[in-house]
């Protein structure tokens, strides 16, 4: 019996040793890892909002936009810069004792104790450092099921190590921007952008409670946070009569917690932010330097709104603008949409592909310069032309659907005229266009074949963006490399300069000379020159400023796109105007829709900074140039001054005359050309051709139209005359030459010869005059135009098709008729 109570002693001795010696290394690791808790510098310093800033270059702040959706959290906020209300409301819902106990409120802890045991309800005992220690150290933190008994010891022990380490301001500063308040919605920060929209030291009373009553029931219902928010406040103002009625504080607190006030994005450059800070060198950081100049942007934005607003009614509401510093590449200005004005603002209009117009006839026009092909006093007809294709006739027209007949290079371009364009691709052609273009940063997505000579007129799409650094790229003299999405470092060389040939900044492209630069140069020559687009725009148009700028303006096909494009000496500036649904506007031209914004934006640029004409580059020479008569008897243009690509100068420029037939019209100072002379217009003025129908025309007779219904119109003009000039000429003749098939003569004996038909010509004049309504019928036909004397002029090839056998001519209709 003895033995055994001794044993069982022994037993428990052993079990009493075990449990001390567990218990004593369960304390040294509590211990233990509460000394391993952060201290309150790196706590704040490792903070990381939920939200990004964008800083300007010069360090204001442009954008907010969140980068973390998984919590809302906003940046720390000191504790001087809470409200006193919160403070309070906060201390005497959680921890009335907060500023006397030394971490653990021993106090509190008796009374829960002595509540749990005889089952009654009493107020936790967790103290705000207890807490504060849970979101530290997530060992301690509560789970689903609430904290165990080694938890509970351990986020004591914590506690009051805390309580050591930091002062009670840290520590009360700290619990406030990292308790979970509702929801995704963590700190003060966030509480109080979202559900007050105000910051969180602006905060009164009512707000602050129910700040306080959120922090011990987050997710709870709108009522039992009212009735606790009430409580708290009362506590707060026991004097104050209205915190007595808690049927206004329940309506209040329904209100708020239905609020969304703070937008996952705000700012002015919200389409940059969201480019800028995805680049690998800008994630995981709450502000990030940019390129952007806050005054230029807010200027930017400011003036592409205003100016959209005044286009009312003429079904615009989209734009897009941006600028581009023309030594570093540096994006200064970046507005992607219209913002509140538009019903797409999240699609970025400096990104999204859009047709662009005449705004490729610059690089056209280079390219066409540097092969020298052309000169800039070279004369090139803008005309009706009828251009064959594999499609069918393409038959390019004016912006005004007028002609000016012939013109200058100079003025083709700066008045922006679409056929002559044309006409330039043609000795161009699309394919070596598309290279040029591809060289210059413009990706387009088909071939130069599948444009065709569209790709003069922009059929083909591009950016924004892309197109703004192409005309950079003229800007610099015809070097390209691509827009910089680095800030250069602080005293570097390559800051604000243009790199050299074959120096490059990292993480950049080396530049490429991707045009001439004397060709670069004529072409910015010709598009800073005010009387080069007064046929088109006037002499008093919104393009012209009073510092020097070079700019090009465009407008898609069906007003669907309006672009207005250009630089100075310092910035290149690219404006768009239309609709992000692809809508057309209406009698939106390139100078009441872009071209005022691109004005007003380089004005603001260069308010006290000048603008200077950039220097001649070598290999050009200056030369003064006089043009032959016109139809009307006088000059095509007048005498000027011209630069020219070395050795390609000439003192006329007249047409020559037509060859004889109906060779296509030619004018001296283009490639091939003879040289030029006044005499040389002499027989220009009576060379006449067939304007109508066009080289090539298939014609289809419908057999439910009386054929007396289907007549076409045959009308001669005078080579250079515009359509909508009215002349006439009675001598004129008009002669149809039509192929026929004919059996072959037969034998002796009477019987056909077994010989394949035989092919000849069967001529028939139709009439004289200049314009002469024929009746068509079925063949290949020849249509010749012939003087009085029976010289042929001009003549071209057309089809008619109908239905029914092939008959030889119109008498032949007529009989047709009466059987």
């Amino acid at each position: 019996m003895q033995t055994t109570d001794k044993q069982q002693g022994k037993k428990l001795a052993g079990s009493a040793a075990k449990g001390l010696l567990w218990g004593g290394a369960l304390w040294l690791g509590l211990i233990g890892s509460s000394h391993a808790l952060p201290n309150f510098d790196e706590v704040r310093r490792e903070h990381r909002s939920s939200e990004t800033l964008l800083l300007s270059r010069e360090g204001e702040e442009l954008q907010r936009i969140r980068t973390d959706s998984s919590v809302r959290r906003g940046p720390w906020v000191g504790l001087g810069d809470v409200s006193p209300a919160l403070r309070t409301a906060l201390v005497l819902s959680e921890d009335k004792r907060f500023y006397e106990h030394s971490g653990v409120d021993w106090a509190a802890v008796t009374s829960a104790a002595w509540g749990n045991l005889w089952n009654s309800r009493t107020r936790g005992a967790s103290t705000i450092t207890m807490q504060l220690a849970g979101l530290l150290d997530g060992d301690w933190r509560q789970g689903p099921g609430g904290r165990s008994v080694v938890q509970k010891i351990g986020q004591t022990v914590a506690a009051q190590v805390l309580d050591r380490r930091w002062r009670k301001d840290q520590i009360l500063e700290a619990y406030l921007n990292m308790v979970p308040f509702r929801g995704e919605i963590v700190g003060i920060e966030a509480l109080s952008q979202t559900l007050f929209g105000k910051a969180p030291h602006g905060l009164d009373a009512r707000e602050a409670a129910i700040a306080a009553a959120l922090v011990r029931a987050p997710n709870a219902s709108a009522e039992r946070v009212a009735q606790r928010a009430c409580g708290v406040l009362q506590v707060m103002a026991p004097d104050d009569v209205a915190a007595k009625d808690c049927s206004a504080m329940q309506l209040f607190t329904a209100s708020v917690l239905q609020r969304r006030q703070w937008q996952p994005v705000e700012g002015i450059a919200p389409h940059f932010a969201r480019r800028w800070l995805a680049l690998p060198q800008n994630k995981g950081q709450e502000q990030v330097r940019s390129t952007l100049s806050a005054p230029l942007q807010r200027f930017a934005v400011s003036s592409l709104q205003q100016h959209l607003r005044e286009l009312q009614g003429r079904n615009v509401e989209d734009g897009a603008l941006v600028v581009l510093d023309n030594r570093s590449g540096e994006i200064l200005a970046w507005v992607g949409s219209s913002g509140t004005l538009s019903q797409a603002s999240e699609v970025d209009g400096v990104t999204a592909m859009r047709q662009p117009g005449s705004t490729l006839k610059p690089f056209l026009y280079a390219q066409a310069i540097a092969e020298k092909r052309i000169t800039a006093a070279s004369l090139i007809e803008d005309s009706s032309a009828h251009i064959p294709t594999q499609n069918g006739l393409y038959i390019p027209q004016n912006y005004d659907r007028r002609f000016k007949g012939w013109v200058s290079a100079r003025t083709a371009l700066g008045s922006s005229l679409n056929v002559p364009a044309v006409r330039t691709l043609v000795m161009v052609t699309p394919d070596a266009f598309f290279d040029q273009l591809r060289r210059l940063g413009l990706p387009l997505r088909e071939s130069g074949g599948y444009y065709g000579f569209s790709l003069a007129l922009g059929s083909s799409e591009v950016t924004l963006l892309n197109l703004t650094n192409a005309y950079r790229a003229l800007g610099n003299g015809g070097l390209y490399w691509p827009v910089s999405w680095t800030l250069p470092p602080t005293g570097s060389r390559m800051a604000g300069r243009k790199p050299n040939d074959g120096e490059q900044t990292a993480k950049a492209e080396a530049p490429v000379q991707a045009l001439d630069a004397r060709a670069a140069y004529i072409v910015g020559d010709i598009l800073s020159d005010n009387m080069a687009r007064a046929p088109t725009f006037g002499t008093d148009s919104v393009l012209a400023t009073r510092f020097w700028t070079a700019v090009k303006t465009g407008t898609s096909k069906d007003m669907r796109d309006n672009w207005a494009v250009g630089w100075s000496q310092r910035y290149t500036v690219g404006v768009w105007v239309g609709n992000a649904r692809g809508e057309a506007m209406h009698s939106v031209s390139g100078t009441s829709g872009a071209a005022p914004i691109w004005a007003e934006v380089m004005g603001f640029l260069h308010r006290g900074t000048p603008s200077r004409a950039p220097q001649a580059p070598q290999g050009l020479v200056q030369q003064q140039v006089q043009f032959g008569t016109g139809s009307g008897g006088s000059p095509i243009e007048s005498q000027r001054s011209e630069w020219f690509v070395a050795g390609t100068q000439q003192a006329v420029f007249a047409m020559d005359h037509i060859a004889d037939g109906a060779g296509p019209s030619s004018a001296t100072g283009q490639k091939g050309s003879k040289s030029g002379s006044a005499g040389s217009t002499s027989g220009a003025v009576s060379a006449v051709r067939i304007s109508r129908p066009a080289n090539g025309t298939i014609l289809a007779l419908d057999p439910d139209i009386p054929p007396d219904n289907q007549r076409v119109q045959l009308i001669a003009r005078q080579a250079g005359m515009a359509a909508e000039q009215d002349w006439r000429d009675s001598s004129l003749r008009w002669r149809l030459v039509t192929r026929q098939y004919v059996a072959p003569p037969k034998a002796a004996d009477g019987k056909p010869q077994a010989v394949t038909p035989v092919l000849h010509e069967v001529a028939r004049e139709l009439g004289r005059g200049s314009q002469l309504g024929w009746l068509p019928w079925p063949g290949r036909h020849r249509l010749e135009l012939l003087d009085a004397s029976g010289k042929v002029l001009d003549s071209i090839q057309l089809e008619v098709r109908g239905a029914g056998a092939l008959v030889a001519g119109p008498e032949q209709i007529h009989s047709q008729r009466r059987r």
